[in-house]
């Protein structure tokens, strides 16, 4: 009985002092937090997108607390208020963000392109690209398996007829699907300014283009001639508008002779 005693005091003697060794090694040891970091951190939307440039929120909180950076403007999903926010913690100018939202820059439903082969395989949009560049005609278009909508943490995208959509609504611009997508698709768009949109990004020449999809940028620089500000170019023959430059002006949109020019303007519903 006494051997039972003595070895249980043993242990607890033994437990003990661990106990107090390792509650000073942690005083000894420990990382000095700085309190700006962790307000940082909790305004911050917690989305881990990388849309600032940084390793996810913790990155960016860290980058801001040890004077890495002093912009208040980097998290895209969190807008103008987690930047007001940040700026008051940092003591930093907050500064203006323009609001954007994700849109799909094609085309190609089921009307517009056809398909030339029968996939069975997994519905990846990564995977379908190493197999004849994907089961439609244009192999620079939106293939609709949804890697998209699988990435997007605000259930955002969605697939109709073939082509992914995006919910302005519910997007907060933290471009994880334009990091997902195979074929670079997704562009960030701005909110509640009329702006022209070139939906599509098949760099084939204008021939090749008109057999892969009827609404297919040719490259005929009809565009680029009449656009005042000098806003629209054309790179590899393909059609691109300089959101900055753009006024809405129309003129592209009024001459693209096969209308893959949209003038548009993204606006919430809430």
């Amino acid at each position: 009985m006494n051997s039972i005693v003595i070895a249980v005091v043993i242990v607890a003697a033994i437990g003990l002092i661990a106990g107090l060794g390792l509650a000073i090694a942690s005083i000894v040891f420990a990382v000095p937090v700085d309190e700006r970091e962790v307000k940082v951190r909790e305004c911050l939307p917690g989305a881990n997108c990388g849309a600032c440039g940084y390793t996810g929120c913790d990155g960016y909180a860290g980058a801001l607390a040890k004077g890495e950076t002093q912009e208040c403007t980097l998290c895209i999903p969190g807008g103008n208020d987690t930047a007001k926010a940040i700026a008051d913690i940092m003591g930093l100018a907050a500064g203006d963000m323009v609001p954007m939202v994700a849109a799909v820059m094609c085309q190609g439903n089921s009307t517009n392109v056809g398909e030339k082969l029968n996939y069975s395989g997994v519905k990846s949009c990564k995977i379908a690209t190493q197999l004849f560049g994907g089961p439609k005609n244009c192999v620079h278009g939106c293939i609709g398996f949804g890697d998209c909508v699988e990435v997007c943490p605000y259930e955002a995208i969605f697939i109709c007829d073939g082509v992914a959509r995006i919910n302005p609504d519910k997007c907060k611009a933290c471009k994880m699907c334009i990091k997902t997508c195979p074929r670079n698709l997704i562009d960030l768009f701005p909110l509640n300014v009329e702006k022209a949109a070139v939906l599509c990004k098949n760099h084939e020449k204008g021939a090749q283009t008109r057999k892969q999809c009827k609404l297919g940028c040719i490259g005929c620089m009809k565009c680029t001639k009449v656009c005042p500000e000098g806003a629209v170019t054309v790179e590899n023959f393909c059609a691109k508008v300089d959101y900055d430059k753009c006024t809405g002006c129309g003129e592209c949109h009024n001459v693209c002779p096969v209308g893959c020019i949209d003038l548009f303007e993204i606006k919430l519903h809430q």
